[in-house]
């Protein structure tokens, strides 16, 4: 396979590779970006594996550790396919100026750009002979779309310290984006007992229950105060089973519920919220009985004005652009989110092409001419700050 250069090139030829979570997941895709970095001179590459399979992917340009390093984090998997497509979801389609297939937004064209960057810095090091200014990392991660569990190997393996300028290339739509809303995950189980539909206060009605504690916990969510910066915090109620036929009592329901959350909201407030709305959900359904699991937690990230990766990333967008960038809040959880709240780094950010809307849909799609600009705009942050 002919090497590429280009992140146009480059981004067609991922999408070409299904990395789907679950699914194929990401082993081709690390093995063929392993390979765009082999020949390159000066660069360390480190593999390791976090699931069976399933490896991150590390490419680094050392340089003097009195300053942080760059690090370039970019995940390597993609969402399933799904159903709605109306072209071939890995044949990289390019059609009126964008490219179609699963992936090519979230984030194989942010992946791509990242990648030219670093071989465009590895070569003209090469040429020039001179010493990087700081460390250039380029992670490529597993599992962030689903526990991001590349992110935290990462963290646990050294690869990324609290000190480090850190991005990420997810679709950002032109804009910086910073801060970002908390995750918190809960799992509510509800135990009753059968009865005739007929004779119903002969049960215990799980699901009656349940729906108290929906009611409960949606108006909680809906009466919590906004950020400026974030906005408001959301409930989502995603997923839930129970009961058996409609003239059975259902004596179990469980429930998988999403919330993200801003400021002064946090995971050990919206706790209280499901005990107290379990409580509520035990006194008014008679016989009832709730637990409840907390099986994710990531908390909120905030706006960091003074951070200097912010200053630079600014400066390279405005030089390639011309105008200055919109910062805001990234709607998702990234992996850069994932470091922040873990290293309390204050130097994580994301910019990337293509817009979060186009992300996970059918027909997925990424502008080419938003590829190019990000393209040029990491080459500039490299420029000014590792050559």
């Amino acid at each position: 396979m002919s090497l590429l250069t280009s992140a146009v090139s480059m981004t067609k030829a991922m999408v070409r590779i299904d990395s789907t979570d679950p699914g194929t997941y990401e082993k081709a895709m690390a093995d063929w970006i392993e390979q765009q970095l082999s020949d390159l001179p000066n660069v360390i590459i480190t593999r390791k594996e976090v699931l069976p399979g399933r490896p991150n992917l590390m490419a680094e340009i050392s340089g003097p550790g009195e300053l942080p390093a760059l690090v370039m984090i970019c995940h390597m998997d993609t969402v399933v396919i799904g159903d709605g497509w109306t072209m071939p979801p890995f044949e990289a389609i390019e059609k009126d100026g964008r490219i179609y297939g699963r992936g090519a937004c979230d984030m194989k064209s942010g992946l791509a750009c990242c990648l030219s960057a670093f071989i465009m810095a590895a070569r003209t090091l090469q040429t020039s002979g001179q010493t990087p200014k700081r460390s250039l990392k380029l992670i490529c991660s597993i599992d962030e779309e689903d526990f991001m569990r590349g992110s935290e190997a990462c963290i646990r393996s050294g690869w990324i310290t609290s000190k480090d300028w850190v991005i990420d290339a997810e679709p950002t739509n032109g804009q910086i984006q910073m801060a970002h809303k908390g995750r918190t995950w809960y799992e509510i189980d509800v135990e009753g007992h059968t009865a005739h539909a007929s004779t119903p206060w002969k049960g215990a009605d799980a699901i009656a229950a349940m729906a108290e504690i929906i009611s409960t916990l949606r108006q909680n969510i809906l009466d919590a105060p906004s950020h400026p910066d974030m906005g408001i915090s959301t409930v989502t109620f995603g997923q839930i089973t129970g009961g058996y036929r409609p003239y059975v009592v259902p004596d179990h329901c469980k429930l998988w519920i999403d919330m993200r959350l801003v400021p002064p909201l946090s995971t050990a407030k919206t706790t209280k919220f499901v005990q107290s709305a379990i409580r509520l959900a035990e006194e008014k359904v008679t016989g009832v009985k709730a637990s409840y699991t907390i099986t994710g937690d990531r908390p909120p990230i905030e706006m960091n004005p003074d951070s200097p990766l912010l200053a630079e990333l600014k400066k390279a967008c405005h030089h390639v652009t011309g105008l200055q960038p919109e910062v805001s809040c990234f709607t998702g959880y990234t992996d850069t989110a994932v470091i922040a709240g873990q290293l309390h780094n204050r130097n994580c950010m994301s910019y990337g092409p293509g817009c979060l809307e186009a992300a996970h849909q059918p027909d997925e799609w990424v502008v080419i001419d938003d590829i190019l600009r990000c393209e040029k705009v990491y080459h500039q942050l490299i420029a000014s700050n590792i050559l």
